[in-house]
């Protein structure tokens, strides 16, 4: 989670990096650096909790075999680039309809709908879960930050620890990382 601090209902952006760091001005040069790779962070008006978020996530892949890869993503644009407050459950539902697919409230081969799914949000169904992997992966991997990348390596002899690089990385030093693979 991004900060488990956060309002349960998500801040106002600039009024949350105010509050927690003085001012937005360290997002100038993520939001250039963004820019190259695509990411314009154009309309980041909220500061989410994100554990509603996580467990949408967990929710479409276990339930309906989603990717996290394309659940993240959609997430990240309707974050950053379209204004979505994504600590909400209704924003969330309605994502998870529009943009990844998921049933509208008419039930499936498996009686799933949307209504399930806010039931599931709003009532916290899988938030366990998602802090325990939260916990698992900071005892393991000393996780700090959002995103980490964690390369296992395969084990030989013994086996080596994996490569961890926390915070947002360059494409040179994720290049760099895997190299110490071979």
């Amino acid at each position: 989670m991004i900060d488990p601090n956060t309002s349960p209902n998500g801040e106002e952006f600039e009024a949350y990096n105010l509050r927690r760091w003085g001012g937005s001005g360290w997002t100038i040069r993520l939001r250039q650096v963004g820019q190259k790779d695509g990411a314009s962070f154009q309309n980041w008006k909220w500061w989410p909790h994100t554990l509603k978020a996580h467990q949408l996530i967990q929710y479409a892949k276990e339930k309906h075999g989603v990717d996290t890869n394309k659940s993240n993503a959609v997430l990240f644009r309707a974050l950053y680039e379209e204004g979505e407050n994504v600590s909400l459950s209704d924003t969330l539902v309605r994502i998870a309809v529009d943009q990844l697919g998921l049933p509208d409230g008419t039930e499936d081969g498996d009686g799933v709908n949307s209504g399930v799914l806010r039931e599931y949000l709003e009532e916290d169904a899988g938030a366990e879960e998602v802090l325990e992997d939260i916990r698992r992966s900071r005892r393991m991997y000393r996780t700090q930050s959002v995103p980490t990348f964690i390369i296992e390596r395969e084990e030989v002899d013994g086996g080596k620890a994996p490569i961890v690089l926390s915070g947002a990385q360059s494409s040179a030093a994720l290049l760099r990382a895997f190299a110490q693979l071979v």
